[in-house]
C-alpha cells in the first residue's frame, strides 16, 4: 500500500505541475495571436485554460455548488452533450441537453453503483441503456470512476451520440484530473485540521503554567489591594477568553498584541518592576493576518525561559515593521539565552522540554507560508534571544 507521505508527495508534484502549466498558459496567451503557434498548440492552450477555470470551483472538494460550476467547463473540455458529476449518495451536477429531474438522477445513481463497486469505467448503450430507463435518450452513456486515495468516491458521467475509444480515454483523463483536485482539497483540509490540533496542543501547554501563576499573583493582592485584584481577574478572564476562542485559525497583529498586553499585565503582577517592556509597532501592519497564538507563545517563552532564571531586570522588546510585501515581527529579550544545538533539536522535534511553544509556532508558520517563513532565532547562552518572523501582508485566503 502506498504510504500517506508518498500520496502527499504525488499530490504536491501535481500541484507544482499545474502551477507551472498555468504560468506557461498566462505567458502564451499574453502574446499576440500570430505568436501562439499551430492550430494544435492553440487547442492545447484552450484546453488548459478551460481546465484552469474548472479547477477554481473544485478547490474545496466535490461539493454541489463547486461541481455545478465546474461541470460547465468540463463539458466544454470534452465537447459532449451532457456531463454529470455524482458522489456515492447524490448527483451533484447535471450540465447539458439530457433532460434532468428526480427520475433520471435516480437512474444515473443506479448505474453509478456498479462503477463505485468495481472502480472501472463502464459504457451503456443499446439494451443496457434502455434497462436504465433512458429509452428515448438517443445516445450512449459513459461512466468513469473518481478515485481518491485508491477509493472510488464518485463518478463522472458523459452522455454523447456515440462513445468512441477516444472519448473514453479523454473522459478517464478528466475524471483522474477531477480526482486529483479532490485530493488537493483533502490535503488542504488535513493541513487545516493539523493547524487546529497544533493550537489545541499549544493551549494545553500554556494554560496550566499560566493559570497557576496568574491565580497565585491575583491571590496575593486580594487582602492587600482588592481593587488591583479585581482588575487582574478581568485581565485574566479576557486573556483566557481569547486563547480559548473556538473560531478561526487566524487573527490580526493588533488582536494578538492586545492579548500579549493582558498576558504581560498578569506577569508584571508577579515580577513587579523587574519586567520591562518596549513596543515598536508600525500602524500599517496592525491589520496583517497571522496564525492564531503565534506571537504570544514567543513572549511567554521570553518570560518563562529567558527572564525567570536571570538576575536583575528583564527587558522584552516587541517590534512589528513594514518591509514591503512583508510584515517583520521580532521578540527580543536579555535573558539567559540557550544553546544553539539544543535549539535546533527543539525545532526539529527531537528534544522534550519546556520550549515546545517555539516548535509549535515554527511548524504552523511553515505549514501556512512555506519553509522560508519559519522562525529565525538568534541566541546563545548568556546572550539573550532574538526571534524574528516574516509574514506576508497580503493573504486573501486567510480570514480572521
Amino acid at each position: 500500500m502506498i504510504s500517506p507521505a508518498v500520496d502527499i508527495a504525488v499530490i504536491c508534484a501535481l500541484a507544482v505541475f499545474t502551477v507551472a502549466a498555468i504560468a506557461v498558459l498566462g505567458y502564451r496567451l499574453s502574446r499576440s495571436q500570430r505568436d501562439l503557434g499551430s492550430d494544435t498548440e492553440r487547442a492545447a492552450y484552450a484546453a488548459l485554460h478551460t481546465a484552469t477555470l474548472a479547477s477554481r470551483h473544485l478547490r474545496t472538494g466535490l461539493t454541489a455548488s463547486g461541481a455545478g460550476k465546474a461541470a460547465r467547463h468540463l463539458r466544454a473540455l470534452l465537447g459532449c452533450d451532457t456531463l454529470i458529476l455524482a458522489d456515492a449518495a447524490a448527483v451533484l451536477a447535471w450540465e447539458g441537453t439530457l433532460p434532468d429531474g428526480p427520475a433520471p438522477r435516480a437512474r444515473l445513481l443506479a448505474a453509478s453503483a456498479a462503477v463505485l463497486e468495481s472502480g472501472r469505467t463502464r459504457v451503456f448503450r443499446g439494451a443496457s441503456l434502455r434497462a436504465l430507463g433512458f429509452d428515448d435518450a438517443g445516445g450512449q452513456l459513459l461512466l468513469c470512476p473518481l478515485q481518491v486515495n485508491r477509493q472510488t468516491v464518485g463518478t463522472l458521467a458523459v452522455f454523447a451520440p456515440a462513445v468512441s475509444a477516444g472519448l473514453v480515454r479523454a473522459a478517464n483523463d478528466v475524471a483522474g484530473w477531477v480526482a486529483a483536485q479532490m485530493e488537493l482539497a483533502e490535503l488542504d483540509t488535513s493541513r487545516t485540521l493539523l493547524m487546529e490540533a497544533e493550537v489545541r496542543a499549544l493551549r494545553a501547554q500554556i494554560s496550566p503554567h499560566f493559570i497557576y501563576n496568574s491565580l497565585n499573583a491575583i491571590a496575593s493582592y486580594i487582602t492587600t489591594d482588592p481593587v488591583r485584584a479585581r482588575e487582574l481577574v478581568v485581565e485574566f478572564a479576557d486573556f483566557t477568553r481569547y486563547t480559548f476562542r473556538r473560531s478561526g485559525n487566524f487573527t490580526t497583529v493588533a488582536e494578538e498584541l492586545q492579548a500579549i498586553d493582558r498576558y504581560l499585565l498578569l506577569e508584571r503582577a508577579r515580577f513587579g518592576e523587574r519586567l520591562k517592556i518596549s513596543l515598536q509597532i508600525g500602524q500599517e501592519v496592525l491589520g496583517t493576518a497571522i496564525p492564531f497564538l503565534s506571537l504570544q507563545p514567543l513572549v511567554e517563552n521570553s518570560v518563562r525561559h529567558g527572564l525567570e532564571a536571570a538576575d536583575g531586570e528583564g527587558h522584552i522588546t516587541i517590534t512589528a515593521t513594514d518591509a514591503g510585501a512583508m510584515a517583520v515581527i521580532t521578540v527580543e529579550d536579555n535573558g539567559v539565552g540557550m544553546d544553539p544545538g539544543y535549539l535546533r533539536s527543539v525545532l526539529a522535534g527531537h528534544a522534550d522540554g519546556d520550549h515546545v511553544g517555539l516548535r509549535n509556532v515554527d511548524v504552523r508558520l511553515r505549514q501556512v507560508y512555506g519553509d522560508d517563513h519559519g522562525l529565525v532565532i538568534d541566541t546563545a547562552p548568556g546572550a539573550g534571544t532574538l526571534i524574528t518572523m516574516r509574514i506576508p501582508k497580503s493573504q486573501p485566503g486567510h480570514r480572521t
